[in-house]
């Protein structure tokens, strides 16, 4: 594995008085390569630090680039489409491509054009209130999301706050009260397919007397335990024929077999796990210190682990080895999504920009025709804004 390089662009000054801790990261030196030969940017969350993490190649070195969000958790991606799930609400953005040489324009990049390749713009936000939203997934055009405090799988309504659509079948009422920790979510031939839980319990916050080891996998068709025992267990993928699962309280990574419901670790990670997305034969995984709390005390990564790490690592499924990493420091300590962007090499989002979203408009076709070709703007790949 390749030695840590100083990532190039913290964003804040650590000297200035009063001001919160910097957001830093240090990564391995192959990191810009893998992500240059690849073609594709990450996405991080981080509740903790409210913050959206873009992670791109800048001409050979890592550029770590933040987002303000309030408590952003669960990521979804379809085609040109974000959703993000955030404390009381989830947030949906476009990719407007066009609106890259706007970005490309400004003070900053004014020497580089066409630097972006891709920029996610505000385009619909549902409430929901505060129904503690864990994963997220597009299916056959709907989003679904875990709801976490009802215990349920949800999706949007155009009415109510969320259309409960599925829930454990030891959970018996719909109520606010977070019986069994439902997180993760699992895809599988474009239908949701497994989720996991940290608890099979019937009461409010039941799970945390057992989350050493009374997690699950369950068969959302099925709504049958596929797995139990596991220790905090997050984000099962369907990915290459296999599922792979997370599970976080013991900093592990492996697999699911559903025949005999055995999970086999792959590696240890020296971090909680948390959050998963695979590109070829990588898997981007999301590592958190966690804090010494009532959630995660008593867990095995305590036990193995004085000194946690929070970052994401690149883990090679094929042997098993660590590749390369990118470790945060400061600020940053939790993590709970992370994405890859296939195709886009540098990517940005736009939510708190007033005017640059206040002057871009996005027409179809036909009301294009009648647009002053002037006032037009047309990117390469002939996305118009």
């Amino acid at each position: 594995m390749d030695q840590p390089a100083d990532d190039s662009s913290p964003e804040q000054d650590a000297s200035a008085p009063n001001e919160p801790p910097p957001l830093r990261s240090v990564h391995t030196s192959n990191l810009p390569q893998i992500f240059e030969q690849g073609r594709f940017s990450l996405l991080v969350t981080t509740y903790q630090a409210g913050k959206l993490v873009v992670l791109r190649n800048d001409k050979g070195v890592l550029n770590t680039h933040f987002r303000n969000l309030l408590k952003p958790m669960g990521l979804a991606i379809e085609g040109g489409k974000l959703a993000i799930g955030c404390s009381i609400d989830i947030w949906e953005f476009h990719n407007i491509p066009a609106v890259c040489q706007k970005l490309d324009e400004s003070e900053e990049n004014k020497e580089t054009l066409f630097k972006h390749d891709a920029c996610f713009m505000q385009r619909r936000s549902h409430t929901t209130g505060d129904v503690q939203i864990h994963e997220l997934a597009w299916a056959d055009g709907e989003l679904w999301f875990v709801n976490t405090a009802f215990s349920c799988l949800a999706t949007r309504s155009d009415v109510n706050s969320f259309e409960p659509r599925w829930r454990p079948k030891f959970v018996t009422e719909l109520v606010p009260g977070d019986y069994c920790h439902l997180n993760g979510l699992a895809m599988r031939d474009g239908r949701v397919r497994y989720v996991t839980a940290l608890g099979e319990t019937n009461v409010p916050g039941g799970w945390r007397e057992n989350k050493r080891d009374g997690g699950l996998l369950i068969d959302v068709d099925t709504n049958e335990i596929v797995t139990r025992g596991l220790s905090m267990p997050h984000s099962p993928r369907w990915y290459r024929n296999q599922l792979w699962i997370l599970e976080s309280g013991n900093g592990g990574f492996g697999t699911i077999d559903l025949d005999s419901g055995k999970y086999r670790e792959i590696i240890q990670l020296p971090g909680f796990t948390r959050g998963i997305s695979f590109l070829g034969p990588l898997a981007f995984i999301g590592l958190s210190q966690v804090r010494e709390s009532a959630v995660f005390s008593g867990i095995p990564l305590g036990e193995r682990l004085q000194e946690r790490t929070c970052g994401v690592w690149v883990v090679n499924i094929e042997t098993g080895e660590t590749v390369a990493f990118c470790r945060f420091e400061d600020a940053v300590q939790e993590i709970f999504a992370v994405e890859v962007l296939e195709g886009c090499l540098f990517p940005d989002l736009v939510n708190h920009d007033a005017e640059l979203i206040g002057r871009s408009y996005v027409l179809g076709d036909k009301a294009l025709a009648d647009v002053p070709a002037n006032l037009r703007t047309e990117r390469p790949n002939k996305d118009k804004a």
